[in-house]
Formats: structure tokens, sequence, C-alpha cells
């Protein structure tokens, strides 16, 4: 590839005159200063393919988001943490596919922010990436986000900007399909998250404990640095003892841990100790939206007494699918129906890997409040990885040949702690080079003993011949997952783990349109 289209030749027009900000997908506003053979955020194309979503009769849905310091009580434990409301996940935002979403952000945080729209193929200046799309929010700063929502489903919303989403910078997006008839009775929506904020230590040293790791040859010193689960082992710690009582299901299924230790996994915001409770009535048939917004930690659901039906993942439908339990990694969402039964039961996320499990209660009538540690039988029962679902005949990739296709081979180690692609960190990495209206195939061959959650922002893909619609996909320790998209939305489009610590610490690349 020439060398002019390396992304450190990319940000070097601006880097003199704006500077770098130093961190992994936050280098520099680089609107304007790309090579002009790309397709740049504010390109005529992008605008002119959001006025093709765009909808006469297409309703204008406003709200505000407010990051800011914030206290929540986590269930008994109060907590100073950034947020969007004293209360997590964040304000839910609701909308219909067509629909004009306009959202104005005033940033009350003592640092820049931004407002990643996760799973939507937007338009390109809006989506969220500071250094990419759009100049991060300055502190005291205002940004208005607008755009139309194409596809219905159950997405989210996040910063794009350091270890912010380790906090509970987080919040639900869903996109409702006026044709949908339903056939569910009530809709509950279900965030899990993993949480260390505000216990001692917050993500920022989590992640500064976890680089300074560079340079170690061995482990010595490190056995007391809060918050580090050295997961890379292959869901053993750097002592090589299991870490207690997942190892079988990990090893059966991701092969491997977090790097995180969390003291708490959370179910909408509420701990195991004092857990959300879901009400409804016997017999009725429930749609429960799963969203997993932790940062370093993938989890097993389960509804006690209940076997779940798989319907959408990452918000497109798929062949509906009678399970027990499904494993969902960071970043990616599930729909599933249950017809309840009568009495009081435990929603459980199992933290994959890890020690310790979320926890909310389903009541639909009288019964005892089970213990914070249940573990339902479900979850060892016939268990799903969400990529292993069918595309529904409506929503299904019709076969092509790849007109193009992209390898990228994901690297890294705990020691230094470093996560690449392609043998390089982001700051150095060429981009992914697509034009409209190509099929491409991206080839995700992870060389690594971790699991790894791989996002592209803009574009829903096709996991193997005929599979699932997403946009997030886990790819497990040396094994290859290729996933087909239609280049059909231009501009600057991230690729990444994640895992928010591997992507800030390198493993990202940019997906850029050719002009």
């Amino acid at each position: 590839m020439s060398p002019t289209l390396t992304r450190r030749r990319l940000l070097a027009g601006v880097a003199a005159t704006v500077g770098l900000a130093g961190t992994a997908g936050a280098a520099a506003w680089a609107g304007g200063a790309f090579d002009a053979r790309l397709v740049t955020p504010t390109s005529d194309l992008v605008a002119r393919a959001e006025a093709a979503r765009r909808r006469a009769d297409a309703r204008t849905v406003t709200t505000t988001l407010n990051p800011r310091p914030v206290t929540l009580d986590l269930g008994g434990r109060q907590v100073q943490t950034w947020g969007y409301a004293e209360s997590a996940p964040g304000p839910l935002i609701r909308a219909r596919a067509g629909d004009l979403v306009r959202v104005e952000v005033a940033n009350a945080l003592p640092v820049t922010t931004s407002v990643h729209w996760h799973g939507i193929a937007l338009r390109n200046d809006m989506d969220g990436v500071p250094g990419l799309t759009q100049e991060p929010i300055p502190a005291g700063g205002r940004h208005t986000y607008e755009f139309t929502a194409p596809d219905p489903g159950t997405y989210f919303y996040h910063p794009h900007s350091g270890v912010q989403l380790d906090r509970a910078l987080y919040g639900v997006l869903v996109v409702d399909d006026p044709h949908e008839s339903g056939g569910y009775d009530a809709e509950w929506v279900v965030v899990l998250d993993d949480w260390i904020d505000g216990t001692g230590r917050t993500p920022d040293d989590v992640l500064a404990s976890l680089r300074s790791m560079g340079g170690h040859g061995d482990m010595g010193g490190h056995g007391d640095m809060g918050g580090m689960n050295h997961g890379g082992t292959g869901g053993m710690p750097a002592s090589g003892m299991p870490m207690g009582g997942m190892e079988t299901m990990t090893s059966a299924l991701l092969g491997g841990a977090g790097d995180v230790t969390y003291p708490h996994y959370l179910i909408n915001g509420r701990a195991p100790a004092a857990p959300a409770t879901l009400t409804a009535r016997p017999r009725q048939r429930v749609r429960i939206r799963l969203v997993n917004a932790a940062s370093d930690t993938a989890f097993r659901v389960a509804l006690g007494g209940h076997r779940l039906t798989l319907t959408h993942t990452d918000g497109f439908p798929v062949v509906p699918t009678v399970i027990d339990a499904l494993v969902l990694g960071m970043g990616e969402r599930a729909d599933v129906t249950v017809l309840l039964g009568d009495g009081v039961f435990p929603l459980v996320a199992v933290a994959e890997g890890k020690t310790g499990q979320g926890l909310a209660l389903v009541r639909t009538g009288a019964g005892g409040t089970p213990a914070a540690t249940v573990r339902p039988a479900e979850l060892d029962r016939r268990v799903l990885i969400t990529a292993a679902s069918r595309a529904a005949d409506t929503v299904a990739l019709d076969s092509r040949r790849p007109d193009r296709v992209h390898r990228l081979v994901l690297g890294g180690s705990m020691m230094p702690y470093r996560w690449t692609i392609n043998g390089a960190t982001f700051d150095d990495l060429d981009p992914l080079l697509v034009r409209q209206g190509e099929r491409v195939r991206l080839e995700f061959v992870n060389r690594t003993t971790m699991f790894h959650p791989m996002h592209l922002h803009g574009h829903t893909f096709a996991v193997g011949s005929g599979g699932a619609r997403k946009d997030t996909v886990i790819v497990t320790p040396k094994q290859t997952v290729a996933v087909d998209f239609d280049a059909d939305n231009p501009g600057q489009w991230m690729t990444h783990c994640h895992n928010i610590y591997h992507a800030e610490t390198g493993m990202m690349i940019d997906m850029a349109y050719q002009a």
C-alpha cells in the first residue's frame, strides 16, 4: 500500500495544529485531513447516503444526554462515578425505524467525551469516534447528534473515548419495527455490566496498571494489582491455579476469560445482594432485550425454570431457536422470548471464566427470594453462542463471492500489555480500503489465548454462509471467523475488539471507503 495512506500519515497533517491526545481512538480530529482518495466523514457521499435514508413521514425523536459525575446506588453500596443519570443504565431512547434521532449532549465531565451509537448503520459523521469522525466534545461543551435510524432492533450508546465505557456511561436505543406484529405481552430491557469504578480504583487506574506490565519479564510484583485478572492465559490467572468454578464451561465455549477482576456484576445497575425485580403475570409471554454493556466480561445468561427462544441477534431476526442459556460477548445484544411460570425466578448472568454473577428477579406470583449465589440448572444445559444462529430469510445476505478480502490477524500479549491487528497497534496501521458497492469479507484470525468480540461500525455482516446478521462477533482463541458485508455506507469506520482495554491499547483499525 502507498505510504501516503498509512494511519500515521493521515494524522500527520493535523497533528501539528490540533495535537495528538495520546490514546488510541482519540488521536486527533482528522476531518478534511485524510488522503484525497478516501471518503471523509464530511464528504458529500456521506450526506447523500443519509438523504437516501430519510423519509418524508419520519418523526423526529429528540432527547438530551448530560454526562456528568454522579453517585450510584448499586444495591447497598454507593459509588462515585460518571453517568448519564443518577442510575444505570442511562435514559432509554426509543424510535421507530426510519425516524430521525436528534440527541444533544451537554458534557459536564471534567474531560472530553463522545457518544457512539453501537450497531446503527448511521451517517458517518455522527458515529461518535473522536479523531476519526468528529472532534471530541470538550469539558463544558455541547454537541448534537442527528441521524436516521434505518433498521429496527436493540442497540446501545456509549462513549468512544478512552475507557469511559467502564463507568455508567451507557444506555439503550430501541428502534421499533412499525410492521412487527409483536406476539408478546410485555417487554423488558436487561443490561449486563461489570463494575469496578468507585470501589477503590477507576477504569483509568486499571488501564494504567495493565500498561505498567510492559517491560516486565514475569508477574513478580503484580500480585497485588487490584482489578487485574490476567485471564489472557486462557481462563487461568498468572499463578496457574483455577479461579473457581467456571473453568469447565469457559474452556468449552470461549476458551478464556477477560483481563480484569471485577468486584461486582450488575443487571440493570444492581448487584445481586439487592437485585432489580421484573414483574409480570403467569402465562404471559415476555420479550427480553439483552444488552452486554460490560467492558471485559462475557456473560452466560439463563432464567431459572424456563427455556428461552432466541429471536434476534444484534438487532436482526434469526430463525427462532429454543435454548436454555446463551452467551453474550461485550457489545453483543440478543432478543429472547419466554413464557413465564408462576412464582419467583432468578435471571442469572454468570461472568464467563471469572468468579461472580449478576442477578435479577422475575416475579409473577408468591415465592421466596433466591440466594444471590443461586445457579440455575439451565446454565449447564443447551447453551448457545449467538453467532451460531441462522439469519431469518428476510435479512439473510444473498450468496455472492466477495470482491475484496481483508485478513485481520489478532495478536497481543499480557506482558507487555499490547493488543494488535496484523502485528501493529492502531496508530501504525494502514486503513482497510473498500469501495462503495463491494461485497467485503473480513477474516478474523485469532492468534491469542483470549477471546475477542470484534465489532464493525456502521454496518452489519453475515457470520459465515447464511449466518446471523450481526455487528459484533466473538472470535475464540486460535480460531478464524469470516464475516461478509456489503459496502453501502461510505465514510471512515472503526473495526475493533470490544474488550475496551484491548481496543484502547491497540486492537482497532480504520475501514476507509475510497472516493
